[in-house]
């Protein structure tokens, strides 16, 4: 055999070896992204022929569950009570893909948890059936949030605080999943600009938060040492944040008052001052610890949450509030490019109703055999400690007495302790169009519920989060505590 062939050959070998290592890269490492990426059709081409499991409420109502078709190939089919929790438990269809707790539990509803028992039952000739999902979501709960909406576009999220659990997540308008598998409904909202039915609001929508954000900015101040609930400061309006003046809603005037009555009156010049002496690192450093900046970490799809914080609109992503461009004073009252999500302040709501330590929200309460056998339950899971339980109590005590006597008066509930904190933040100032804000959290002492409602442009003379947000929180909670 000449060179020329041998080296020809050597060739062939070369070309040969990388297509199999290309071929393995795919097959293998990469097959568990390929089968679950929602545009590939094939492995729910393959799942139509598993029994998938069912989807309850906390209290066992089915949300989910599949039928079988003539052609014995399964479909998916959504209770009533299940059209109440659409986004959350999201949908399965060969003609949409998957979204919601679908898609984040697929392995465990299709039984490819225990991928061995499957194949061996497939061997036998029995029917692969897969595992059941329970999750924390409240029916009556979420039913009372949707009503109280009244079909207004918004969101409403509710988090047990010592726990994490996901009791409530409504995103509204909302939108009837069965009829996602006929011909042209699911594109005909998607290219719904104006609604947005299929966005869910609670972890894709960004808002500006408003005067939710003094929150975060009061726990900074407390943790600093620098500040007490009885610090005496100013609230003269206007006053020169950041080198540009910052005034006070309808440039009303406080004179030498304590941070408890700067909160409860939601004073823009005191809690921007305090956010400017703390700094850029401070207040970007307590962003951070509270969730900002990053995807939840809850068991839900990556592709449907977005991080909360400052909002770089050329470079389409969020950026650190230390970022020398950004005016740290009015990020301290919810304004300059900021943008939440719903889950983000029910979050921060229950941080401080748990003594400061965050946990990680969580939809899901435990998975299910067909036997009706817990195989696993999701435990409670601290993410951070954000700020000392001491000064927990104390903004604890400062929110109730915004539910007590200032701004967040609606949510007042009887016989029950409740704190808070309002937000209006102006989208168009002379049209009067708001998005109005209410965060917090009940019982003050012992918190069962942490709460997080906001509305999108709501226009007109009470379109102020205590006008509107407030009184949706108050019966969600009070059905919660029941």
């Amino acid at each position: 055999m000449n060179a020329p062939i041998l080296r020809l050959f050597g060739l062939v070998l070369v070309l040969f070896a990388a297509l199999v290592g290309m071929t393995s890269y795919n097959s293998v490492i990469n097959a568990k992204e390929y089968r679950e990426n929602p545009k590939n059709a094939r492995p729910q081409i393959e799942e139509q022929r598993i029994h998938r499991g069912v989807i309850r409420s906390r209290d066992g109502s089915a949300l989910a569950r599949s039928v079988l078709r003539p052609s014995s190939l399964y479909t998916r089919r959504y209770t009533p009570e299940g059209t109440l929790f659409a986004h959350a438990v999201g949908y399965d269809f060969l003609r949409t893909g998957r979204a919601g707790i679908e898609r984040e539990y697929n392995d465990e509803l299709t039984g490819k948890r225990n991928e061995l028992s499957s194949i061996v039952d497939e061997l036998r000739g029995r029917q692969r059936v897969g595992d059941n999902i329970v999750t924390n979501l409240d029916e009556g709960a979420q039913r009372v949030a949707i009503e109280a909406l009244k079909g207004r576009k918004g969101s409403v999220v509710a988090i047990e605080p010592a726990t994490g659990k996901v009791r409530v997540m409504v995103s509204s308008p909302g939108y009837e999943p069965n009829r996602l598998d006929e011909k042209g409904v699911f594109a005909k909202l998607s290219s719904d600009d104006a609604n947005s039915p299929l966005l869910q609001r609670a972890t894709q929508a960004g808002y500006p938060p408003g005067s939710t954000m003094k929150v975060v900015t009061a726990a900074a101040a407390l943790d600093s040492g620098d500040y007490t609930p009885d610090s005496m400061v100013n609230g003269k309006s206007p006053k020169v944040i950041s080198g540009t003046p910052l005034s006070n809603f309808s440039d009303e005037q406080f004179g030498s008052i304590t941070l408890t009555t700067a909160l409860t009156k939601s004073v823009n010049t005191v809690w921007g001052e305090v956010a400017e002496k703390l700094g850029r690192e401070q207040i970007s450093e307590y962003m951070t610890r509270f969730g900002f900046g990053a995807d939840p970490p809850m068991d839900f799809p990556d592709g449907q949450m977005r991080p909360s914080g400052v909002f770089d609109a050329k470079r389409n992503k969020v950026i650190p509030a230390d970022s020398g461009s950004v005016d740290i004073g009015r990020v301290g009252i919810g304004q300059e490019r900021l943008l939440v999500t719903p889950l983000q302040m029910a979050t921060v709501a229950a941080t401080v109703a748990n003594g400061g330590v965050r946990m990680k929200p969580h939809l899901a309460d435990r998975i299910v055999d067909p036997d009706g056998r817990t195989v696993e339950r999701i435990e409670p899971e601290e993410a951070e400690r954000v700020m000392s339980a001491a000064n927990a109590g104390k903004l604890a005590q400062m929110m109730s007495n915004v539910v007590r006597e200032g701004t967040g008066v609606a949510a007042a509930l009887d016989g029950i302790e409740v704190a808070g904190k309002t937000g209006t933040a102006e989208l168009n100032i002379e049209q009067r169009i708001n998005q109005p804000w209410f965060i917090g959290f009940a019982p003050v002492r012992g918190p069962k519920v942490a709460i997080a409602v906001t509305l999108e442009r709501i226009q007109g003379a009470q379109s102020q989060g205590g006008a509107v947000a407030a009184p949706i929180a108050k019966v969600v909670m009070q059905e919660l505590l029941k």
